[in-house]
């Protein structure tokens, strides 16, 4: 009996954030270490297509470098970076958009309709979605066909989520002559909530949120404004992989996202377990005096 009451007690705690959230938008990025085991990827499935069963409604942008570099390896085209961007050569374009529009989209798609959701897949290119330029030089080093974000049209993804559908968005842009480009994950989720407007925003990472001192483990931050985030950066303590996610949060909030998360999504129901619990988990961000 104690357990059933237990159990009582989670679903009480959970109902004002799902009345809060009922009808809203939840952008969650997906992709990277967080894919790597098979049984916290179903629990993650589980969170996004509870969401929609509750009236929220989620969408879904992925990446896949791990994928996609192991592609390519097998290919024999040679994977390299800048400044942790992927260098996007003529023959590796191809092999990116394969494995990201084709094969971890649609993997994504039938492991949310198999948990009895209603995904879609689509990437940039549908509907003129993802609109995009080629990234200009970094330092003089090309970037190949790396896209920067010139415009998010996202009627689409609003026609799909306003129904009973799960937008899943592959981060491949076009240009104006229909050319295809690599975007980076973190960006696009940033954009794609900023067009949308949506609550929140949530980036699903392999570790636990922003640390004031990377080396202390109890240095976990909770909340942050965006002026502390700039002032964490100035101080290089927030660096590499995470500015990317940090200016994805900024970028999502100065345009009307209420809240941006950086979870951990190597630990089952990351998502249940930080908006539907009075203390949460991982690190928000908020706007703070900015």
């Amino acid at each position: 009996m104690n357990t059933l009451i237990h159990k009582a007690n989670i679903l009480v705690e959970a109902l004002p954030y799902i009345q809060k959230l009922s009808g809203k938008t939840v952008v969650v990025k997906y992709g990277g270490n967080a894919m790597v085991d098979e049984e916290i990827t179903k629990t993650i499935m589980q969170d996004i297509t509870l969401l929609k069963y509750v009236g929220v409604n989620p969408v879904v942008v992925h990446g896949g470098g791990p994928k996609i570099s192991e592609t390519l390896n097998l290919m024999n085209i040679e994977s390299q970076f800048h400044k942790g961007l992927r260098i996007t050569t003529e023959d590796a374009i191809d092999v990116v958009e394969m494995v990201l529009a084709g094969s971890i989209n649609k993997e994504i798609v039938s492991q949310l309709n198999s948990l009895g959701g209603k995904a879609i897949g689509i990437c940039g290119k549908d509907g003129n979605l993802i609109q995009v330029e080629k990234k200009v030089s970094i330092d003089n080093v090309d970037l190949g066909y790396v896209g920067e974000i010139k415009k998010v049209d996202s009627k689409i993804i609003e026609v799909l989520a306003r129904d009973e559908y799960i937008p899943v968005i592959a981060p491949i842009g076009t240009d104006d002559k229909g050319q295809s480009y690599n975007i980076n994950a973190d960006t696009a989720a940033g954009e794609i909530a900023a067009a949308l407007k949506a609550e929140k925003l949530i980036f699903l990472t392999d570790i636990d949120g922003i640390y004031l001192d990377p080396n202390d483990p109890e240095s976990l931050i909770s909340v942050i404004s965006v002026p502390e985030i700039y002032e964490l950066m100035d101080k290089g303590i927030i660096t590499g992989g995470m500015i990317p996610k940090v200016l994805a949060c900024i970028k999502g909030i100065q345009q009307g996202v209420n809240r941006t998360h950086i979870l951990n999504g190597t630990i089952p129901h990351p998502i249940l377990l930080e908006i539907f619990t009075h203390k949460g988990i991982g690190t928000m961000v908020t706007k703070g005096g900015c």
